[in-house]
């Protein structure tokens, strides 16, 4: 008797164990299919309908600030409201306001116990900067590292910061950050300068200037080319932001700081009369980002935020609109209809765990002001609760250097933070959509820098994990003939199908994306 009683219950726990699998192997399918079916709601028709509105000569080249951004907010905000998706913000406003400011090219010359440097030739800056002091705090590369810092035993608060390019070396020839032969990030020329930057200013320094030859050539370019064309740098307004000047020094102006800056890496006092004087106008600009959110079922204070820029170029010095279909006309209807699809998911009784975010930016083609002031000043929901950011910039059109097949996208940064992201974003896109997914410009060495060109990085740079979904350039680019009639409609559903199936996993796992 106590033998067979222990082979039937043996053979129910057996039943029951089957019975489960089969159960939970039909509720997955029968998610996929649910998820299938809401990704199919994206439609080369409606992508279409939406962007020969959005990037019609009505919309005028939806420059920042200007009467043809005003129209294209207008149309995002009626979009949502259509969907019945709610704002992002409290209040139910779609708009966030994004006070902007163009500050006029300076004009002026920085001082070095009564040498004058003039600006444009041996200092740049594009702003504003009058201040007198007697000493400056010379901080070699101004790192700061676990294994190195370049702040220790000196205060630099209220001070202004002299600092070079590049990182620490060993005597047998090994750099200190990584311990061997290869460099670290505090070789890369844009990130190390914008955490360089940060540190100084996290250390309770009014000022740096900054010698990097490269950077130095950089921006000298940009500062010959506002120059020629009279133009200003628009910046955005922080009102509560501490007053710090950025300056970038050649390679004379430096030595007359510190002779031996060269190989001179230990922190000091310099003793110098530095005078900074340098003017400049500011006219004000109005701009908004639009926000909208899906409230998440099981998650709702965990956020993923989906972003693309509304703005472009606007209109031509000859009066030719830059319509922007592809720039980022794609990347703003593929939001929109990655919105409706997880509306209706919502709205079926299976919406996403976690919050979803809809961030249309202005301003990206300013310096990535609209998402800058999103995460630097007035995040509407908490960064350390965005989970992740999924951008798409120009995804409409095929890059003519690209040989192969069409169906392709460029994946910038899905690697950066997070291996898990990455990892995701492959299993997805081979379980759903197999597009060929192309890293060209992921590469650290990348000359273009796309990495650091788009609303993305903002997020990147505060920690979160990005994706950034990308087609290239082309001949239209920033031209009158990035028009909607050469987008392909086929590539940007598909890729935008892409994008929602990634967000919808990322939006329903069960662990938040590992930060590594």
């Amino acid at each position: 008797m106590k033998k067979t009683l222990f082979l039937l219950v043996a053979t129910a726990i057996s039943c029951n164990s089957s019975q489960k699998t089969v159960n939970d192997v039909s509720t997955e399918a029968s998610k996929t299919a649910s998820e299938i079916t809401f990704a199919e709601s994206i439609t080369e028709t409606e992508l279409k309908e939406h962007l020969y509105i959005y990037a019609s000569d009505e919309f005028e080249g939806r420059e920042t600030g200007q009467p043809g951004q005003k129209k294209a907010i207008a149309y995002l905000k009626a979009e949502y409201e259509k969907l019945g998706i709610p704002a992002a913000k409290t209040d139910g406003n779609y708009f966030q306001d994004v006070p902007l400011e163009i500050s006029k090219l300076p004009k002026g010359k920085l001082s070095v116990n009564g040498t004058d440097f003039s600006i444009g030739e041996h200092v740049l800056t594009f702003a504003a900067a009058n201040t007198s002091v007697n000493e400056i705090i010379y901080v070699g590369y101004g790192i700061e590292d676990d294994s190195y810092s370049s702040y220790n035993d000196i205060d630099v608060t209220g001070k202004i910061v002299l600092l070079k390019s590049g990182e620490p070396k060993k005597s047998d020839g090994n750099y200190v950050i990584s311990g061997n032969t290869e460099t670290s990030i505090w070789s890369n020329m844009s990130e190390s300068l914008t955490k360089r930057i940060q540190i100084a200013v996290d250390k309770g320094a009014v000022g740096v200037l900054y010698y990097d030859t490269d950077n130095f050539s950089r921006f000298k370019r940009r500062f010959e080319t506002m120059k020629q064309n009279n133009s200003g740098r628009m910046e955005v307004v922080d009102n509560n932001a501490p007053e710090f000047y950025s300056l970038f020094i050649d390679q004379e102006l430096a030595k007359s700081l510190h002779a031996s800056i060269e190989s001179d890496s230990e922190s000091k006092v310099l003793s110098k009369k530095i005078d900074l004087s340098f003017e400049s106008s500011n006219d004000v600009i109005k701009s908004e980002n639009v926000v909208a959110m899906i409230k998440g079922s099981e998650k709702p204070n965990e956020y993923l935020v989906i972003s693309s820029h509304l703005d472009h170029i606007g209109i031509a010095g000859d009066g030719e609109i830059n319509n922007g279909a592809d720039d980022d006309g794609s990347g703003t209807v593929a939001l929109l209809e990655i919105a409706e699809a997880f509306i209706k998911a919502s709205n079926a009784g299976v919406g996403p765990k976690r919050s979803i975010v809809f961030l249309h930016v202005t301003g990206e083609e300013k310096g990535l002001l609209g998402s800058q002031y999103y995460t630097d000043v007035d995040p509407i929901v908490p960064l350390e609760q965005t989970v992740a950011n999924l951008n798409i910039d120009m995804i409409g059109r095929i890059d003519p250097k690209r040989e192969g097949d069409r169906n392709y996208i460029y994946l910038i940064g899905s690697d950066k933070l997070s291996i898990e992201l990455h990892n995701l974003s492959e299993e997805v896109n081979k379980k759903f959509m197999n597009i060929e997914l192309d890293y060209t410009y992921n590469d650290e060495n990348d000359p273009n820098r796309f990495y650091y060109r788009s609303d993305h990085y903002n997020f990147a740079k505060n920690n979160i994990p990005i994706i950034f979904y990308f087609n290239g350039t082309h001949a239209d680019y920033h031209k009158p003939s990035d028009t909607p009639d050469k987008i392909n409609y086929d590539l940007l559903q598909n890729r935008t199908r892409l994008v929602f199936h990634t967000a919808w996993e990322i939006a329903n796992r069960e662990q938040k994306l590992k930060v590594d």
